[in-house]
């Protein structure tokens, strides 16, 4: 079978809910990180098979297609480029990734651009559906669904509850994973980390034009105290705000090839794809499908946990990657060493590409060799994807 490579991985830097990239159109916003792909990886625009985009609130200003129609905001990609948007819920990029791969694999196309995007200010999360509920034209739950979950609440929020009390979580332990997500943030982007994967975005301020280059949901200033003292989502809970990924706008893309390809385009590969693996369980738990997920994943690549040397699992929220650390015996010092969702937010579409291009370059940076990206995902699902830098 064909190999699939990552030649290229860039991400816009995180902004807050109304913060630095706010006036930003998300779909002028994922044609930035389209575009830094074609720049930095020097591939020419009309050798582009496909672009597949994730996006997950797409209503208002990501409705029609928006991988489509961040093609055409393009300065690159001409309009004869296709594109498609997909749906996996938080693991939507991810899964472009693993589509872009398996489009390459199967020997049907050469060049792939996998990528996401989520303004999350601007198209808040769950209005897709909420304001047709409003609007009285209907809810997603159907009579066969009711009669199959009845009076079942799908929440994420509850499942993220549920995996902290059935793996025995404090909210001190909660907390100060949080912390440490934090910490790593702070130490990666002083240590320049991110600068390789982060595409500039020119942004309007108070103070005039500047370019958005530092993720901007980094607490600098994080102390236990000052998360402890955020407030319970819910009174009975463990999880607060501060232990949750934060809401967050963003893009970021990755360029998947084959082999003939790097050699046509004189390509220079950052990693081979070594696994793709997807599963799905229970809808209620939902958040904790990456524990059995990875046990798969590792199983079809003939490999165990100690073989990876570097880890991205999504910080949804504290308990997930908490019970995937407790479930596989991973080395947490292995873990999102560059922070994570708590720290750097979760631009929902965007985070699985954004993961992506965090892992390839932090495998390159500290000379290893092995990765795996997992993601929690609405409805019981969830990706692994295991890759090998080159």
């Amino acid at each position: 079978m064909p190999t699939a490579y990552i030649v290229e991985a860039v991400r816009t830097a995180g902004g807050r809910r109304g913060g630095r990239l706010a006036g930003v159109h998300p779909v002028d916003l994922l044609a930035k990180s389209l575009d830094a792909i074609v720049e930095r990886s020097g591939i020419d625009p009309a050798a582009v098979d496909d672009v597949v985009t994730g996006c997950v609130t797409q209503a208002g200003e990501q409705a029609m297609q928006i991988g489509r129609m961040g093609v055409l905001a393009s300065k690159h990609l001409p309009q004869s480029t296709p594109a498609v948007t997909i749906d996996r819920q938080c693991g939507s990029s991810q899964q472009a990734i693993q589509f872009a791969a398996q489009a390459v694999m199967s020997g049907t196309q050469d060049v792939v651009i996998a990528s996401g995007v989520e303004s999350m200010t601007r198209v808040p999360m769950g209005t897709n559906a909420t304001f047709h509920m409003k609007e009285g034209l209907g809810h997603y739950k159907s009579p066969g669904l009711e009669e199959k979950y009845p009076k079942v609440q799908f929440s994420q929020f509850m499942g993220a509850e549920m995996i902290a009390n059935k793996h025995g979580f404090s909210k001190e332990q909660l907390d100060e994973f949080a912390l440490e997500s934090h910490k790593r943030a702070i130490a990666a982007t002083q240590a320049g980390a991110f600068e390789n994967e982060i595409v500039p975005v020119e942004i309007e301020t108070p103070d005039g034009t500047e370019m958005h280059t530092v993720d901007e949901g980094i607490r600098f200033d994080a102390t236990l105290e000052g998360i402890a003292g955020v407030k319970l989502i819910s009174p009975e809970g463990k999880i607060t705000a501060a232990s949750a990924s934060q809401i967050c706008d963003g893009s970021s893309a990755v360029l998947v090839v084959s082999e003939e390809a790097l050699k046509k385009y004189g390509l220079t590969p950052m990693a081979r794809i070594h696994n793709l693996t997807v599963t799905a369980g229970d809808p209620v738990i939902m958040l904790e499908e990456p524990l059995f997920a990875t046990d798969r994943a590792l199983e079809r690549a003939g490999m165990k946990i100690d073989d990876i040397d570097l880890y991205e699992v999504n910080e949804a929220f504290a308990p997930v990657p908490l019970a995937w650390l407790k479930h596989t015996g991973a080395d947490p010092d292995k873990l999102n060493v560059h922070g994570g969702a708590i720290a750097l937010g979760h631009p929902l579409g965007a985070s699985g590409t954004k993961l992506m291009a965090t892992l390839v370059h932090a495998l390159k940076r500290h000379n290893k060799k092995y990765g795996l990206q997992t993601m929690c995902e609405g409805g019981g699902v969830a990706n692994v994807t295991i890759v090998e830098a080159l």
